[in-house]
């Protein structure tokens, strides 16, 4: 028999050995988990803690494996058998012993068998008066479980445990978008994108009244003293507003970046979440982490998002977050010190829906619009999106800025992009201005449809009409300068278009103006009746906007003899900075008649017009029209020179 020391030194023996093993297991799991790297890449120990994680899940599997080969419990011996011949050995009083588990029956027979041996199992049918048989027989049998206080807990408990959690951590990053904020991204802390930008105001073209307004920020947060010496103090909030693409965003880099400050980017969308408080609890995160890194810069894009005025029902709870997280906001804004030199900018595109406790003094102290550039502005911001792009000789930025009127720094940026594509498309060396030509045509109007194929007579209707547009505009007193006329399809429903090049900003126009406006957007339809003795549908746009025209002219410009310079009925823009309105009338039912007759004169009157000057050009409408079914696309200087060779 061993002796005490014998077994501890076998015991120590064992201990080291599996040591070793373990050694030699962590060293083959981090070899065959590190990620493949260069000839410089790091040592293998400064790889091995981004492999950790996974080597700990794989020593728990091997674990839970070499737990579950030692807790087996008890295990058939023998050969099978079936049951009814384990019914035939008990009834011969064959069986010495018996071991019943709830899975199958061990069994020992008093004399060996030449076919069986000693030994034998068979699964039992439970529904058999087995034990009254068992000791009719006088055979000797143990009744056990079948499984050890081991196997129950690794297969009842660990087991189902592990895969529970392995599948929650493998389904955990997916359901929170990679954040790691728990489910359904609920929590308290939230992702902030912390830096220090490098964008200057150098990087953004255009909007000079803005930046000159910003300027006085980055030197309070330059220079704090040389306000607090005067009694002053820098204001909390900055409130950004403007069309969607006009450059809010960027400006904010740009202050931060003149600043040299941490500058905090967040949605206001990421604050609001389906229970009630974690939108606030995230707004008092936000500002201790500013007060932290101050002076900074908190930028809140979409303000509208969580800004909206207060009241009115609340559905599912939904307004009590946002309300409770406006609050916060509220709260946090009013409770900073002014000189710990955080500043809180915010933009929006939607104003008139905020609530009126953000915008009061002391908060949003200053409201800088930032509006849609004009034609300066347009030619700064195309150079400086095609600053990186080769450029043909040919290529005139002061003529793509005045083809493109109401665009924003986001659109224009898309109409380099789009012409370098068609450059590329076209496997050339350099962009051509009929690159730009293309892509201002592809945003303003849609992607041509080269599919749709007109028939004779609806591309011969188009040609008129197209032409119709064309001659009235380049002969009315006030008419802008056409640049392009076209009879390809494009986008949804255009099946041509008359582009007009406007030769200065303009901001208002005379009544004069809108005349002609009349019977320019008239000429097309009147060019149909007139050559084609009919009309077709493709007026409808045409018609739609001159009605509008002459409605504002009566109803809003006072534009009308008989009504007099008053305004009729009552407007109300459903958006900041969009063209949605709501009318409501306040006048009476005689007053209407008057109103609906002079607008009827009006459209009348122009199309009048267009008819007297179509007529006189009736030939030049003709050859105007063949050109346009056999080019399909004419520019301004062809459709010169067959004015002035029809005038000689």
């Amino acid at each position: 028999m061993l002796d005490k020391q014998k077994l501890t030194e076998i015991f120590k023996t064992l201990l080291d050995w599996l040591y070793l093993a373990w050694r030699w297991l962590d060293k083959s799991l981090k070899t065959l988990l590190k990620p493949p790297t260069d000839t410089g890449a790091k040592s293998e120990d400064s790889q091995a803690p981004a492999n950790k994680p996974t080597r700990y899940w794989l020593y728990v599997w091997l674990g839970i494996l070499l737990l579950s080969l030692l807790a087996g419990g008890e295990k058939p011996q023998g050969q099978e058998i079936p049951y009814s011949q384990f019914l035939t050995l008990v009834n011969a009083d064959k069986v010495d012993k018996a071991v019943v588990t709830q899975h199958f029956i061990n069994g020992s027979l008093k004399q060996a068998d030449k076919e069986l041996g000693e030994h034998f199992f068979t699964i039992p049918l439970w529904d058999e008066p087995l034990t009254k048989n068992l000791q009719d027989h006088k055979v000797e049998y143990v009744v056990r479980s079948g499984d050890n206080w081991l196997s129950n807990l690794l297969f009842n408990w660990i087991i189902p445990i592990a895969i529970f959690a392995g599948i929650w951590m493998w389904l955990l990053p997916r359901m929170t978008g990679g954040a790691g904020r728990g489910f359904l991204n609920i929590g308290n802390k939230i992702k902030i994108q912390q830096e220090a930008s490098k964008i200057t105001f150098d990087d953004v073209a255009g909007a000079e009244s803005a930046k000159q307004e910003l300027k006085e920020t980055i030197e309070f947060l330059k220079s704090p003293e040389k306000l607090q010496k005067l009694g002053g103090r820098m204001p909390k909030g900055v409130l950004l507003v403007g069309s969607p693409g006009t450059g809010k965003t960027l400006l904010a880099r740009a202050v931060s970046g003149e600043a040299g400050v941490p500058f905090f980017n967040i949605s206001a969308s990421e604050f609001i979440e389906m229970f009630v408080g974690i939108g606030a609890a995230r707004v008092r995160d936000l500002f201790e982490q500013a007060r932290q890194k101050a002076p900074c810069i908190i930028f809140i894009d979409e303000l509208d998002a969580i800004g909206r005025s207060r009241g009115g029902p609340a559905i599912m709870g939904g307004n009590d977050e946002r309300e409770q997280t406006l609050n916060q906001l509220l709260t946090e804004m009013d409770g900073f010190d002014p000189t710990a030199g955080v500043v809180v900018m915010a933009a929006t595109n939607r104003p008139e829906i905020l609530d009126k406790a953000l915008l009061r003094a002391g908060r949003f102290d200053r409201q800088i619009v930032v509006d849609k550039p004009d034609l300066i502005d347009r030619i700064a911001i195309l150079k400086l999106h095609s600053k990186a792009m080769q450029l043909d000789p040919d290529v005139d930025l002061d003529t793509v800025a005045k083809r493109t009127p109401g665009f924003v720094g986001a659109d224009l940026s898309n109409i380099a992009n789009e012409a370098a594509i068609l450059a590329a498309r076209g496997e050339r060396d350099s962009v051509s201005m009929a690159d730009f030509e293309a892509a201002i045509d592809r945003v303003m109007a849609g992607p041509e449809k080269k599919n749709r194929l007109l028939g004779p007579e609806e591309k011969r209707r188009v040609a008129y009409h197209e032409a119709g547009h064309a001659l009235v505009a380049e002969t009315v007193p006030t008419g802008q300068p056409v640049h392009k006329i076209s009879i390809i399809p494009r986008g949804v429903s255009a099946l041509g278009f008359t582009l007009q090049l406007p030769v200065e900003e303009k901001y208002l126009s005379t009544e004069a103006e809108l005349k002609d406006q009349l019977a320019i957007l008239l000429g097309g339809r009147v060019a149909e009746q007139l050559a084609l003795d009919s009309v077709s549908t493709g007026a409808q746009n045409d018609l739609e906007k001159a009605s509008e025209i002459a409605r504002n002219m009566v109803c809003y410009l006072g534009m009308s003899e008989k009504l007099g310079p008053l305004i009729y009925g009552q407007r109300q823009q459903l958006q900041f900075l969009s063209g949605e309105l709501s009318e409501q009338r306040n006048y009476s039912e005689e007053t209407a008649r008057i109103v609906d007759a002079e607008i009827k004169a009006l459209v009348e009157d122009a199309q009048q017009r267009a008819l007297d000057i179509l007529s006189t050009k009736r030939k030049l409408l003709n050859q105007l029209a063949d050109l346009l079914q056999e080019k399909e696309v004419i520019q301004r200087e062809e459709m010169l020179a067959l004015i002035v060779k029809k005038s000689k």
